[in-house]
């Protein structure tokens, strides 16, 4: 059994020791959470999307109605009420004052110095080797964030169409999902997507809850808002299940990285890998419905959970495009394998740092970064060629990834080898990137 001691990310202004109890701001346990002693009669906005499940293949967008929705997702109410926690002081720091550059080279990395999120915080000690754990009670989880810090309830419509209820009722009994402020943010907009929030699922990703963060994606309507999701032993912090999402107004280098097409699906559905990138991976994209898109990730993930691969995911091209990045620094990092060097850095590099956003927490390393250094410490993260080979092949093979909730039995095309894409636009990028 691997363990190593770590100081968490702080997600929540209740998760520091002592604060439970110790705040005085609301009825039953004083912390005005989400749990049954808060509860009782909460109010909450709503934000109900209609179930749109086209996707505009042309565009390259999923395909929305053509009615003015009561509400602007991203810009009105995501960023807005973003902006009103800032200004109420609930944010331990003020992202928006870091310092962030790109970083000179071909891939243009993003380095930002965030020294606020070194703070000390309390201990916890969790299993690197194992994907799948039970949900605990005993420790933090966000049913016990304060209802200040939940910007709006997040569910599908009932009447097919874009509702907003500026002060709905919270319903218990059905375990609403919501959408929440990190207050130790990585970039202006930093949210958490929180799946059925009462049921409190562990972080593992199923069907329905990645087709939620598809939707939410496709809601913000913008490519400069991505969700991401970590797995436990892929540097998740809180073993209950949620996405990440935030607003950076430049594509990461993922989204420019070269691609391979190595398979396409019956339903249209596009596998791709990614080309002289530090972390090796696979691309979703593509297909008519996002239903179809959805449930050929989910497998893929399922099917890394089950053989307890670690993974993070990236949600971009408003939910279009998903890279999928089976990794190992955290195993490495618990069996003395990675260089002293690197560790000094205490960077843990969960699926912004892969994606190209180094989110760096000394003045010293975001002076002296650069590609070289950037990319030594993701090419810790990747797979071996041959690991990732033995990977790839099992999230490939056609009966092993059927997600046990529902996913369909996925039939591949397989590409020739020598096809190459590129994310933007075919064969002039690769003469662009490669030149």
């Amino acid at each position: 059994m691997m363990r190593f001691k770590r100081v968490p990310t702080v997600v929540s202004n209740y998760q520091s020791e002592g604060a439970e109890g110790g705040a005085q701001r609301g009825v039953g346990c004083g912390c005005n959470c989400l749990r049954d002693c808060c509860t009782p009669g909460p109010k909450l906005p709503l934000y109900a999307y209609r179930r749109v499940n086209k996707i505009d293949n042309e565009k390259h967008l999923v395909a929305h109605d053509s009615r003015k929705p009561p509400v602007v997702f991203l810009d009105s109410l995501l960023l807005g009420e973003w902006e009103d926690r800032m200004q109420r002081g609930l944010f331990h720091y003020d992202v928006t004052a870091c310092k962030t550059k790109v970083i000179p080279g071909q891939y243009g990395f993003i380095a930002q110095l965030n020294e606020g999120r070194h703070l000390k915080k309390r201990p916890t000690e969790f299993r690197v080797d194992k994907v799948l754990q039970p949900f605990d009670d005993n420790k933090f989880n966000f049913t016990k964030v304060g209802q200040e810090e939940v910007l709006f309830q997040f569910e599908p419509s009932e009447e097919d169409e874009i509702q907003f209820i500026p002060a709905a009722p919270f319903d218990v009994e059905n375990s609403p999902s919501i959408v929440a402020i990190n207050v130790s943010p990585i970039e202006y907009g930093h949210v958490l997507l929180i799946p059925r929030i009462l049921d409190c699922l562990p972080q593992r990703i199923d069907n329905e809850s990645f087709m939620l963060a598809l939707c939410m994606a496709r809601e913000a309507g913008s490519p400069y808002f991505r969700l991401g999701y970590n797995s436990l032993g892929a540097f998740a912090t809180i073993n209950h299940l949620h996405f990440q999402g935030y607003y950076l107004a430049m594509p990461f280098p993922i989204e420019k990285a070269l691609t391979r097409k190595i398979a396409t699906m019956d339903s249209g559905v596009k596998i791709s890998e990614l080309l002289n990138y530090p972390v090796r991976g696979i691309i979703f994209e593509g297909g008519s419905f996002l239903q179809d898109l959805s449930d050929a990730i989910c497998g893929s993930c399922v099917c890394l959970q089950d053989n307890n691969i670690p993974f993070n995911v990236l949600i971009s091209d408003l939910g279009r495009r998903v890279f999928l990045i089976p990794q190992c620094y955290a195993k490495k990092q618990a069996l003395g394998e990675v260089s002293p060097e690197l560790l000094d850095t205490q960077v843990n590099p969960a699926v912004w740092e892969i994606s190209g956003h180094m989110v760096l927490k000394r003045k010293k390393d975001y002076d002296e970064a650069s590609e070289e250094n950037a990319w030594r410490l993701l090419a810790e993260v990747s797979l071996s060629k041959a690991r990732f080979k033995e990977v790839k092949a099992l999230i490939l093979k056609p009966t092993s990834c059927c997600a046990k909730d529902g996913a369909q039995r996925r039939e591949l095309t397989p590409q020739p080898p020598e096809e190459a894409d590129a994310v933007n636009g075919g064969s002039s990028a690769i003469v662009a990137r490669t030149s």
